[in-house]
């Protein structure tokens, strides 16, 4: 994305909760003049009225990119007033889960370039990961201006079909909140185990945070990184050998919890 294209045409931002909010306050920090950004939304935030964009003013009449943040349950409300953009040379890029391309392409016109995104949560502190995937209209062009845009919260990957779309739901969508569950379940163990509340919690908080991060910048496997802090009959290897059981442990339990995530991904989608 270049700055200048952004900055002569505008971007418009429809919703600004905590995603919309995220991504703003990445293209701020990354040179995008306020002066540049619409902002549409009916319950803006302390912070948002002081970013000094167009903030529920009248649309430029030719944005480069208008990108949906609502709620998923207003999008039949608000798509309709983007409509005038479509068919034209406005990228559209929607963050909104269980809203499909052909969806999207029904409402802003049948030739308009749209990109759907998944971004999770931990984009609010820059440290999130977004799948994206673009219709028959988004050029080459498009896709790499949506990911430098998405980048701003991130890292970026690009699907393949749209259909993987419910399986990124299942894992990433939905996965912050099973580690901020196994957090809460790590704790309660831990108390079970004799530890004051406050103690547990900081233990597992930071042991959940740390391995993570090991993870993420380890060139090992996060299998070896496993096998490497497992000695043979020690501590650890008795935790695991409940965690890992085929039959009641981790794996299949993972396996049902990603699979309920993205089937109900798939119901929405459906209607």
């Amino acid at each position: 994305m270049k700055i200048s294209e952004l900055a002569h045409r505008g971007l418009v931002l429809l919703g600004c909760g905590k995603m919309g909010s995220a991504m703003l306050e990445g293209w701020l920090s990354d040179g995008l003049p306020a002066s540049s950004v619409w902002v549409i939304d009916p319950n803006p935030s302390d912070w948002v009225k002081n970013q000094h964009t167009h903030l529920n003013a009248d649309m430029p009449l030719d944005p480069a990119v208008v990108l949906i943040a609502v709620k998923p349950q207003m999008m039949t409300e608000a798509l309709p007033s983007l409509r005038g953009f479509g068919n034209g040379q406005t990228l559209f890029v929607s963050v909104a889960a269980g809203t499909t391309l052909d969806t999207l392409s029904r409402t802003l016109g049948a030739e308009a370039p749209i990109i759907r995104a998944m971004p999770n949560t931990p984009a609010a502190i820059g440290q999130g990961i977004t799948a994206m995937i673009g219709n028959a209209h988004a050029t080459a062009h498009h896709l790499d201006m949506t990911e430098t845009l998405l980048s701003a919260i991130g890292a970026v990957v690009r699907l393949d079909t749209e259909a993987q779309i419910d399986a990124v739901t299942g894992v990433s969508g939905s996965g912050p909140a099973y580690v901020f569950h196994m957090i809460e379940c790590l704790a309660a163990a831990g108390e079970a185990q004799g530890l004051s509340p406050a103690l547990a919690m900081e233990l597992a908080k930071a042991t959940v945070a740390g391995a993570g991060a090991l993870a993420m910048k380890s060139t090992e496997t996060p299998e070896q990184l496993r096998i490497n802090v497992t000695s043979p009959n020690g501590t650890t290897q008795a935790g695991l050998s409940v965690l890992m059981n085929t039959e009641s442990g981790l794996p299949p339990l993972m396996r049902d919890t990603v699979a309920a995530a993205a089937d109900r991904s798939r119901d929405l989608a459906n209607g």
